[in-house]
């Protein structure tokens, strides 16, 4: 089992900054690829970001590239979510989700996930 805990989120304007985190325990965090997903309401959830074991491979949502930034610390078992340039349109509530599979970005091909932060960004 892994376990994961968000945090970082909150109310921002349009153009501001967040940056979350997610902190993990359980099994060893560098066996496992991390992503970021998140949930507007009345929308399906959607992938944001993936990071993969090593953390030197990204893959990004095509809305959040260029103002997103994912990485990881396998020191401190954390993944991080720098969010730039914000838009009213990301938010959402944002989860952070661990997988063993080496591909795929669907939710369903993630194993954990933490409970979610909240996101809103005012216009």
């Amino acid at each position: 089992q892994v376990q994961l805990v968000e945090s970082g989120g909150g109310l921002v304007q349009a153009e501001g900054s967040l940056r979350l985190s997610c902190a993990a325990s359980g099994r060893t965090f560098s066996n496992y690829r991390m992503g970021w997903f998140r949930q507007a309401p009345g929308k399906e959830r959607e992938v944001v970001a993936t990071i993969s074991r090593s953390g030197n491979s990204t893959y990004y949502v095509e809305s959040v590239k260029g103002r997103f930034a994912i990485s990881r610390d396998n020191a401190k078992n954390t993944v991080y979510l720098q969010m730039n340039s914000l838009k009213p349109e990301d938010t959402a509530v944002y989860y952070c989700a661990a997988t063993g599979r080496t591909f795929g970005v669907r939710d369903y091909q993630f194993d954990y996930w933490g409970q979610g932060t909240q996101v809103t960004v005012s216009s």
